[in-house]
């Protein structure tokens, strides 16, 4: 009798550490963050254990299929680029993560937020280039990233030129143009600018590019 009662404890200890391995606390604040059609998942580990290893899958909206991601499966780093997966900004995207500690214990699978690349991606400020002329400044930009421009055709940029009392006066410049010249400004006076990148079908705004200054001649 004693033997008996003390196996069924024994199984019942085994079977406690068996659901305890089994239940690996997931990983928390699964979320893409995209900027410039650049989608990189990101997720916060359960614990500040360095040996767990994280399987990443992908699905478009509406199928039943998840689908491994090449590249991010066992993997130890806390992000997963899923660019080339969710390429098509017509398309909706989830993807899940989980954790494993390996050889026998995972975590369930925790969902991302729905995804759209057209949408819910982040425009990064134009590149600006500026060259003082007899005739004035010469403001050049370029998109941060090729594909940007690709994605929009209705692509322009607000360039903002900021007077040496703090005013500002707002010009538009079509994606096609190669340049603006700023003219009828004050000889010596220092001029400072920033610039936008405007996406017009989606009402969306980068934030300002870092101040360029420049002295005229």
């Amino acid at each position: 009798m004693t033997r008996l009662l003390l196996g069924a404890v024994l199984l019942g200890n085994l079977g406690v550490c068996a659901t305890e391995q089994a239940m690996l606390a997931p990983p928390a604040q699964v979320r893409f963050d995209s900027v410039d059609y650049k989608n990189i998942l990101h997720w916060t580990p359960p614990t500040s254990n360095t040996s767990l290893q994280y399987y990443i899958q992908w699905k478009i909206y509406g199928e039943t299929q998840w689908l491994d991601v090449d590249g991010c499966q066992g993997i130890r780093k806390h992000h997963c680029d899923l660019s080339d997966v969710t390429s098509d900004p017509r398309e909706w995207y989830y993807a899940r993560v989980h954790a494993s500690n390996l050889p026998s214990s995972k975590s369930a699978w925790v969902l991302s937020p729905r995804f759209s690349p057209r949408w819910d991606t982040k425009i990064s400020p134009p590149v600006l280039r500026l060259n003082v002329t007899e005739q004035g400044i010469v403001v050049r930009v370029k998109a941060p990233r090729p594909l940007v421009r690709k994605m929009h055709s209705s692509l322009h940029y607000n360039i903002y030129l900021i007077h040496t009392d703090g005013k500002e006066e707002l010009f538009e410049m079509d994606c096609c143009s190669n340049k603006l010249t700023l003219k009828e400004l004050s000889h010596k006076a220092k001029y400072c600018l920033q610039a936008q990148t405007v996406i017009t079908l989606q009402a969306k705004l980068s934030a300002r590019s870092s101040l360029k200054c420049a002295t005229m001649l």
